[in-house]
């Protein structure tokens, strides 16, 4: 994922927090927020309680690989937290929870519906 589709500093995160629609699932939590940026830019987040680093750096890698396999539309900031369940899930469980959440927060190219 190249630099400009991510989100890197606290202020970013904190807006989407703050002003973005959020969607869960029960593995993952989605927040969404459009804001016209080209591209679209995302962050992932995984608490500390869900495992250590190897466990935390290899849910984020398969959440990265998971949002870039899809078609998501320009103009979004984006968070995808993981949930207790996510440390357990296999790849395609979480592409699955991913495409899911992204559909119903009308982010994708293809998507109908709206956030933010």
């Amino acid at each position: 994922m190249r630099r400009a589709q991510r989100l890197r500093h606290r202020q970013e995160f904190a807006a989407v927090y703050r002003r973005g629609r959020p969607y869960r699932s029960d593995l993952l939590a989605l927040r969404a927020l459009r804001t016209g940026h080209e591209p679209s830019r995302f962050g992932f987040a995984v608490r500390q309680a869900l495992g250590n680093a190897v466990v935390r750096n290899r849910v984020k890698r398969r959440l990265r690989e998971a949002v870039r396999s899809l078609p998501v539309a320009a103009g979004w900031d984006l968070v995808l937290n993981a949930r207790a369940g996510a440390v357990e899930a296999e790849y395609h469980q979480l592409r699955a929870e991913v495409s899911k959440l992204m559909a119903r927060a009308g982010v994708l190219e293809d998507g109908k519906g709206t956030a933010g």
